[in-house]
């Protein structure tokens, strides 16, 4: 069943945001992780381990039967699902500002769908902007298992 989309769009500015803490956000879309997909992060990344890109010898050996996402991958969509669930408007840059705590706690096969969802733990103001950090959780199609648990920072500069 698919769930009502209501933050995405919705207008925050910065001095509103701390009202969301303690706020769980929809969920994000489900992003495919298609094999074209860990080949180019290989490729970026320079981890070429068989477990992501050799198909055929993960379906014979790998306990997983078929090649998995790096957890890099995993993490690395974190900001474009997390700007999916929460638009902070009025604002002329946002940035990573770092993560607190990140765990893989599952893999995400090739060909499944991952999403994010996420709840606003803290909004401060800082110097030109606002801090906000959430606690997040990828879930993918293929398991019942989180694939990620992380805790991003990301800074809204005005």
């Amino acid at each position: 069943m698919e769930r009502s989309r209501k933050n995405q769009g919705v207008s925050y500015v910065p001095s509103t945001v701390e009202s969301l803490v303690g706020t769980t956000l929809d969920p994000s879309d489900w992003f495919e992780i298609t094999q074209g997909r860990i080949a180019t992060f290989a490729d970026a990344t320079d981890d070429h381990q068989w477990i992501h890109i050799d198909p055929e010898r993960a379906r014979k050996k790998s306990p997983f039967r078929r090649t998995i996402a790096h957890g890099y991958l995993t993490l690395s969509l974190l900001s474009v699902m997390f700007a999916q669930v929460l638009e902070v408007q009025g604002t002329s840059l946002a940035v990573n500002y770092g993560l607190n705590k990140v765990r893989f706690p599952a893999p995400v096969p090739a060909g499944s769908k991952v999403r994010l969802e996420a709840e606003i733990i803290s909004a401060e103001d800082i110097s030109g902007g606002v801090q906000i950090v959430s606690a997040v959780t990828v879930e993918c199609s293929a398991t019942d298992k989180p694939v990620c648990v992380a805790e991003p920072l990301f800074r809204y500069y005005r």
